[in-house]
């Protein structure tokens, strides 16, 4: 090859030219439908292939791979299999709203089981599809060469009704895609009808007809703002919801369904229902006891068992919202219309549909009418000719074949060359009187019918009448009553989760680095209790019997507040270490649980107080930390820079608060004079902060009496509640130790207690200090060895704390001290 000969061109453009023909073959050729008949191209050429053969609804099933072959060999040149999921897809009736395909055989199944190989089945075109076909013989559409140039084919199907609508479609092409949803036959009708009498009206006079979507399966379709934007837009989204039925008896609550959401695969429900009924039994599945699929040729029936005392409702809403149960559907309404993809609302293909129609009926009553033009023409020969018999019978006789009687006759008595065709053509017992008479009577039916067809031709009043009429044959034949119910809002889907968890006690531990376990109480009597499972530098947070109905809620370094429900915790062993936090929400690689308690409720009067290490503190009501999604950290104390939540404490309105810092400061300060704020603000000062102190420790005086501080190197000192004066906020507060400067001692933690009560300690396993066995000591005292224990930390018997509602008109005493667990 010379290299004269070579074209040198950029890839891009080469690839984008190349792009851009195979972009424009699959979006006008292959994915989208055109708007007319409603079709892809593949299946418009199975429906015309099946009518060229003949194999129409009132003839017997033929093969289906004798179609296929058909259509692969004559217009559609590729895959075999692309061409039989088609035919077998237009043959199911739970996708298909009017099955243009009677498929006799296994054609698969709505739970997504493949149809059987086209050899085995048969198949012929519906009734409907007779609709679709109609007049096409009469040249009405517009055909064109196959793809080898030895077979026509229609560009476009003739269709008597909206297919479209009626039916829907899906597909993806290039930067196109499609998802039409089919609507009632009737419905389509009616308003394609109204259309034709009122082009004028408006999307509100055609939802009088067009209630929404309608789909094969049936189900519930909820949201009357998206039906209007899917009618108006083209565009919009609907929930559509399984039609179910609870039916309670003497031993169980059964939870029947009986129409599925359209497209979802039921077997694939069936299987998830069984599968959250095993995995996620303590998340509310608990009381489904059984799921059983017992749909038969009389319809769908899936049947879900659940216990007597079972919250059914809850449970449904659960399913809804965890299963296909529930779905949304995104209509998508894209089309070809005029050689071109373009999103349409129901009122423009309703439009481009009825002129197409208009031209289709144009064309046919053309047609028609020439052909009663030649036919009347013929017979004005034919009727001539009876009046001079004898003649034309000489002129034959003396002709030698029929040519030369044909031109004879026309030279003789100047009939025109079909006329004289027919007559050379004519049989002899045609010319009795009685053929004759038919032949005036064809003559004036003829005249009669070519006149109202001049009409319809002319008028377009009579044109659209005719329209009419033949769409009432349509809806009339093949009306089928509206299968999915409309409602206009979108339920709520409340689901009363307590109500829906077995209770029982459980073992609840929380570490500070944020591992987290829920351990059955057989586990945890058969353990040993004194020893907890803990990483290195990981120190307990909360350990305490819980209910599986309570709820957790912690705090972190970075003031931030989180909430689980127990039963939502996974289960674990005693002795296992049990699952990090971040399996439940994000947690900062830096940031520590500092605090945790459970809640029985949120309906409460009483307060969480929040302190940070530069001696900020915060009042605020436990019902303001309720948040509907527990799968994130929320704000409950905005923090300055460098500063760290240091303990989180739960009190009444006059409860006190007692804060120490690291050297020995300790302000006491009565509640009732800070006021309660909301989650997000930033608090106000609790105690004033020396340079080179911070607060370490704080604690709730409710009815206690001795007050417990622990040095950092593990040594204790007590004093009575009643020598610690109450301070005003934001001071220094008052020294509760002597400072010894060649040895000087460090507060770590702080203990509020009763006298009788325990001090729980913890290194590698759990040990008790008495707090009657701590010296009690004056502020000018330093620390006294109480335990031979090294290396430990408190475990705080406030950590869990059984928080009850009490109702907003009732007295707030102090007469019930607090309960605390360990």
């Amino acid at each position: 090859m010379s290299h004269d000969t070579i074209i040198q061109l950029p890839i891009e453009d080469i690839v984008g030219e190349r792009f851009g023909r195979y972009s424009k073959y699959i979006i006008q050729e292959r994915a989208l439908p055109d708007v007319r008949d409603g079709l892809k191209p593949v299946q418009r050429r199975i429906l015309y292939a099946m009518h060229h053969d003949r194999n129409h609804f009132d003839k017997a099933y033929r093969k289906s791979a004798k179609t296929v072959g058909l259509v692969i060999g004559n217009y559609h040149p590729h895959g075999d299999r692309s061409v039989y999921d088609a035919m077998v897809r237009m043959s199911q009736d739970w996708k298909y709203n009017m099955p243009l395909i009677d498929m006799q055989g296994n054609n698969g199944s709505i739970d997504d089981d493949p149809a059987a190989a086209m050899r085995y089945t048969e198949a012929r075109l519906s009734k409907i599809s007779h609709s679709l076909l109609e007049n096409i013989d009469e040249d009405v559409v517009p055909f064109v060469l196959n793809f080898d140039d030895t077979e026509w084919e229609p560009s476009v199907l003739p269709a008597r009704y909206p297919n479209l609508l009626i039916n829907g479609s899906t597909g993806i092409a290039a930067g196109y895609a499609t998802n039409i949803p089919p609507f009632n036959l009737k419905e389509v009708m009616d308003a394609a009808i109204f259309r034709l009498h009122n082009p004028e009206s408006n999307v509100d006079d055609i939802m009088t007809f067009i209630q929404g979507p309608d789909f094969p399966t049936g189900a519930i379709i909820q949201g009357k703002e998206g039906i209007r934007d899917i009618l108006t837009k083209g565009r919009g989204r609907v929930v559509v919801r399984a039609k179910t039925e609870i039916v309670e008896n003497k031993t169980m609550k059964q939870i029947v369904i009986t129409e599925l959401p359209y497209e979802v695969i039921k077997s694939n429900v069936v299987k998830k229902i069984d599968e959250l009924r095993f995995t996620k039994a303590n998340q509310g599945f608990g009381d489904v006891m059984d799921v059983r699929d017992e749909s038969d040729r009389n319809g769908l029936r899936i049947v879900i068992d659940c216990k007597r005392d079972a919250d059914a409702e809850s449970i449904l809403n659960l399913f809804y919202k965890q299963t296909e149960l529930q779905v949304y559907y995104n209509a998508n309404m894209v089309a070809i219309v005029d050689q071109r993809p373009q999103v349409c609302g129901v009122l423009e293909i309703l439009d481009a549909y009825l002129e197409f129609r208009q031209e289709i009926v144009l064309n046919r009553s053309k047609h028609r009418y020439a052909q009663k033009e030649k036919r009347i023409h013929i017979l004005e020969g034919l009727m001539k000719a009876t009046s001079i018999l004898d003649e034309i019978i000489a002129i034959i006789r003396a002709s030698n074949n029929r040519g030369e009687s044909r031109d004879n006759i026309m030279e003789a008595f100047g009939f025109t060359h079909e006329q004289a065709s027919a007559i050379v053509d004519l049989q002899l017992y045609r010319l009795s009187s009685t053929d004759i008479n038919a032949l005036r009577d064809e003559f004036a039916k003829l005249a009669n019918e070519m006149d109202y067809l001049e009409t319809v031709i002319k008028h377009k009043e009579m044109l659209n009448s005719l329209i009419i009429k033949e769409f009432q044959e349509v809806r009339d034949t093949f009306e089928v009553p509206r299968r999915s119910v409309i409602e206009n809002e979108i339920s709520n889907l409340e689901v009363d989760h307590l109500s829906l968890i077995s209770n029982e006690q459980v073992m609840l531990t929380l570490t500070r680095n944020g591992y987290l376990k829920r351990v059955s109480l057989r586990s945890y009597g058969s353990s040993q209790k004194e020893i907890f499972a803990l990483n290195e530098d990981d120190r307990i947070v909360l350990s305490s019997e819980v209910e599986t109905t309570d709820y957790l809620v912690y705090t972190t370094t970075k003031g931030r507040y989180g909430i689980l429900l127990v039963h939502e915790i996974e289960e674990a062993r005693w002795r296992d270490i049990g699952s990090h936090m971040t399996q439940y929400m994000k947690l900062d690689p830096e940031e520590k649980i500092i605090s945790a308690f459970t809640l029985k409720s949120f309906d409460t009067h009483m307060f969480v107080v929040t302190t940070s290490a530069q001696g900020m503190i915060k009042k605020t009501a436990i019902a303001d930390l309720e948040v509907k999604r527990t799968n994130r950290l929320y704000d409950i104390m905005k923090l300055g820079k460098d500063d760290v939540l240091i303990d989180t404490s739960i009190a009444y309105e006059h409860d006190h608060l007692m804060i120490v810092t690291r050297l020995g400061q300790l302000i006491r300060i009565d509640l009732a004079d800070v006021n309660p704020i909301g989650v997000r603000a930033k608090g106000v000062i609790g105690i004033k902060v020396r340079v080179g102190d911070r607060a370490v420790a704080a604690g709730i005086f409710h009815d206690e009496t001795e007050v417990v501080i622990m040095s950092e190197r593990g040594q204790f000192k007590r004093m009575k509640q009643d020598e610690i004066p109450v301070h005003n906020r934001a001071t220094l507060g008052s020294s509760i130790m002597k400072t010894v400067k060649s040895n000087p001692h460090y507060v770590q933690d702080v203990v509020i207690a009763k006298l009788q009560d325990d001090i729980f300690i913890y290194n590698d396993h759990l040990a008790i200090v008495l707090v009657k066995d701590v010296p009690l000591m004056g502020v000018d005292a330093t620390f006294s060895n109480v335990t031979s224990e090294a290396g430990f930390t408190i475990l705080h018997p406030r950590i869990h704390v059984p928080v009850v509602a009490i109702p907003q008109n009732a007295e707030i005493t102090h007469t019930e001290p607090l309960k605390f667990d360990i």
